[in-house]
C-alpha cells in the first residue's frame, strides 16, 4: 500500500474505532460481571468539565465520518447523538465503520490541497486536505479514543495498551 491520503486516513482510523469498539465490549462485560448499570460507565468522565464516555465516542465517530466525507466531497451523514447504552454505541461504531469501507481510494487521494471548510459553532476553520487530516483529524480522533480508554481504564475496566492499540501483524 503506497502512501497516500487514503492510506493516512480511512485505514487507520478504522483501527482506532475498531479498537475502540472492543474496548466498549470489554467495559460492558465488565459492568455486568461487577453488577454496575451501564448508565454508570456511559456517563462517567474523568473530570466534572469533560465530557462524558458516551459523547467521546460520539465526537470520534463524528470526526471519522466528518473527516472522510469532507476529502471525498461529499456531506457527511449526520446522526442523532442519543446513544445512551453499550449496544447503540457499538451500533454507532458499526455504522461509521461501514461508511467509511465504502470509500475508495480514488475518492480521497489527490485531496492534499483541497479547501476543507469546518464549520464550527462559531466560526469556520479552512484548511488544505493534508493539514486538515494530519493537524485535526487524527489528533481529535486519537484524543477521544484515547480519552474513552482512559474513562473505563479509571473506572476499573480491566484494559490496557494492547486493548488500545490492537494486534500488531
Amino acid at each position: 500500500m503506497s502512501n497516500s491520503m487514503y492510506t493516512n486516513s480511512v485505514p487507520p482510523i478504522i483501527r482506532s474505532l475498531t479498537n475502540l469498539r472492543a474496548i466498549l465490549e470489554k467495559a460492558a462485560v465488565h459492568a455486568t460481571a461487577k453488577k454496575i448499570d451501564q448508565e454508570v460507565l456511559i456517563n462517567s468522565r474523568l473530570f466534572p468539565d469533560m465530557y462524558p464516555l458516551s459523547r467521546q465516542v460520539q465526537i470520534a465517530t463524528d470526526v471519522a465520518k466528518g473527516a472522510v466525507s469532507r476529502l471525498a466531497g461529499v456531506e457527511p451523514p449526520k446522526y442523532e447523538d442519543r446513544e445512551a447504552t453499550f449496544p447503540e454505541l457499538l451500533a454507532r461504531i458499526d455504522k461509521t465503520v461501514a461508511l467509511l469501507k465504502t470509500f475508495k481510494p480514488e475518492q480521497i487521494n489527490g485531496s492534499e490541497d483541497k479547501t476543507i471548510a469546518l464549520p464550527l459553532h462559531d466560526r469556520t476553520l479552512n484548511f488544505t486536505g493534508l493539514a486538515y487530516l494530519l493537524d485535526f483529524v487524527m489528533p481529535n480522533v486519537y484524543f477521544h479514543v484515547s480519552t474513552a480508554y482512559a474513562i473505563l481504564r479509571h473506572d476499573g475496566v480491566e484494559i490496557g495498551k494492547k486493548d488500545f492499540l490492537g494486534s500488531i501483524d
